[in-house]
């Protein structure tokens, strides 16, 4: 078959171009069909702290009531002390989780004074010895 006999059949043009559109609209099909499948849950979804890389506190004992998450910026530099009272923290942390590669230092007074309770890598701990008044992450 030569291009001008191709040419005098439209009928034949309309099938593939009909089939050509069929398998396109099912491969279309497909793809949605896989991206709006659901994906299994993992357990940082259930987490009360799901985000990588911070120090989240909790106001309630066993990691419950409200959180707060702290990370230094930009990360993975030489840490910062950050000051709770500015966060309207002040007092308020009762157990803490640790999300970061890096330990995380919890002091008893403000600009990382006093004797630190460490919340180690990955690390979580209900209760805190005391409410931390200012924290140094990474």
């Amino acid at each position: 078959m030569n291009w001008h006999t191709f040419g005098r059949n439209p009928r034949r043009f309309i099938r593939s171009g009909l089939l050509g559109l069929g398998s396109l609209a099912l491969l279309g099909l497909s793809a949605a069909t896989v991206l709006l499948t659901p994906a299994p849950a993992s357990a940082e979804e259930t987490s009360p702290c799901p985000w990588s890389g911070v120090l989240c506190l909790f106001d309630g004992p066993g990691y419950t009531g409200a959180v707060w998450n702290v990370m230094a910026w930009p990360p993975g530099g030489s840490g910062t002390c950050v000051g709770l009272p500015e966060h309207g923290w002040e007092d308020r942390a009762v157990s803490a989780i640790n999300t970061n590669d890096e330990a995380a230092a919890l002091y008893p007074d403000e600009d990382c004074q006093g004797y630190p309770q460490i919340v180690g890598p990955n690390e979580q701990v209900s209760p805190l010895d005391f409410a931390p008044k200012s924290v140094w992450v990474y």
